[in-house]
């Protein structure tokens, strides 16, 4: 696919992880509820949290091989067999019968959820360097209007069935399966693809020693590592700290987060491509370091001060600095390596992110529970270290 004529191809995604942003979180309100039909109150936080673990683990193993599969045959074939995953994975949770076939559905769309990364691959693809980090900002904008959307509509399906929500999701996924398959162009030239196939694209272990085998590539990995534990410590702990610190209900909760999408789809989709016209991508993510910085210390702050507006304002400013950092970073990351490794860059990147969404939660639920302001402290900590780190990379390769 030429890279000049591509925008349409390149829109065509946007509109498919809206959807498919939309699909995923229509089953986040009724989730507990149907998880509540196999265990009883007092194991449903257990069991819950087993579940999201057991997916995140499954895609730490697979994302790395599905990567080095899409370098081989292209990234279509390997987003269409994800999405079919996905599939079926949301059919048996609405089937459900018994709590392992709720896990077994989670395996399989854990082990072949290979399509943000997959996405991210096309993304670097299909684009030209200076333009990159504005497609990858539009992408994570659609991600925020779909996840505003989704909950909203499952909410409602929920009142009708418990299980509607998750046979309506698979729908939504097999539709863009079968319009991936036959309207999506392929964004990997067949000259630009690995040659051959062989026992290596199956081993987890030899993805991962190729690419953090790299010099550049394994210092802007732990840059984003620091930005991404200290990120999914935000995530994970927000409405539980709203909740106790700040005696909220589920309403004013809600409040904040949709406060928090729609600074999201601004930093992203608005302000993002206005500062690319003036600054460089490093100046970028930097910028959005700082204010994830500020924004982090803030909400510690806040805790003991308690004051409603410090907290709004904390929230807007550490959300517009994601906005601003996260695309201009995996721009950088995808300039690292070419389109021939792209595929297994970002598996190995997507495989990260779910280890550090598997390990974080277990180690901050200690932590807040002993002091509920300290997770923000220390996220603070973590994004000023990824600061840090970027600044001092970005000398480097300066010189």
């Amino acid at each position: 696919m030429n890279k000049q004529t591509n925008h349409t191809a390149l829109w065509t995604i946007i509109v498919m992880v809206v959807i498919n942003a939309i699909g995923m979180t229509i089953v986040f309100p009724v989730l507990p509820f149907l998880v509540g039909m196999y265990l009883p109150d007092s194991q449903l936080a257990i069991g819950v949290s087993t579940l999201a673990a057991v997916y995140t683990l499954c895609q730490f193993f697979a994302a790395p091989i599905l990567g080095a599969l899409s370098d081989r045959f292209g990234r279509k074939p390997i987003l269409v067999a994800s999405l079919l995953g996905s599939t079926i994975g949301y059919v048996l949770f609405g089937v459900g019968g018994a709590l392992w076939v709720l896990f077994l559905g989670r395996i399989i769309d854990g082990i072949t959820a290979g399509d943000i990364g997959t996405l991210a691959a096309y993304v670097a693809d299909s684009t030209e360097q200076h333009e990159r980090a504005k497609w990858f900002g539009y992408i994570g904008a659609a991600m925020g209007i779909g996840c505003m959307i989704g909950p909203a509509i499952g909410g409602f399906l929920g009142t009708i069935s418990t299980t509607l929500p998750f046979f309506i999701t698979a729908g939504i996924t097999l539709i863009i399966a079968i319009f991936s398959q036959f309207f999506l162009p392929e964004s990997l030239a067949a000259e630009k693809r690995i040659s051959h196939l062989s026992m290596k694209q199956f081993n987890f272990f030899a993805h991962f020693k190729d690419i953090l085998v790299m010099k550049k590539v394994r210092r802007m990995l732990i840059v984003g590592a620091f930005f991404s534990i200290g990120l999914t410590i935000f995530q994970l702990n927000t409405s539980l700290f709203l909740k106790d610190v700040f005696a909220w209900g589920p309403a004013y909760i809600g409040g904040i987060l949709m406060l928090a999408g729609a600074c999201d789809i601004i930093s992203r989709a608005f302000l993002l491509p206005q500062l690319l016209k003036r600054f460089n991508e490093k100046a970028i993510s930097q910028a959005g370091l700082i204010g994830l910085t500020i924004g982090m210390s803030m909400l510690f702050v806040s805790a003991y001060i308690t004051n409603s507006i410090l907290l709004m304002v904390a929230v807007a400013i550490l959300v517009l600095g994601e906005g601003l950092f996260d695309p201009s970073y995996n721009a950088e990351l995808s300039a690292t390596v070419d389109e021939s490794k792209q595929g297994r860059l970002q598996g190995v990147n997507r495989s990260l992110q779910a280890i550090y969404q598997t390990i974080v939660p277990l180690v901050t639920a200690g932590i807040y529970i002993y002091n509920h302001s300290a997770i923000f402290g220390i996220a603070a900590i973590f994004m000023f270290l990824a600061l840090v780190t970027l600044v001092k990379f970005n000398k480097i390769y300066q010189h």
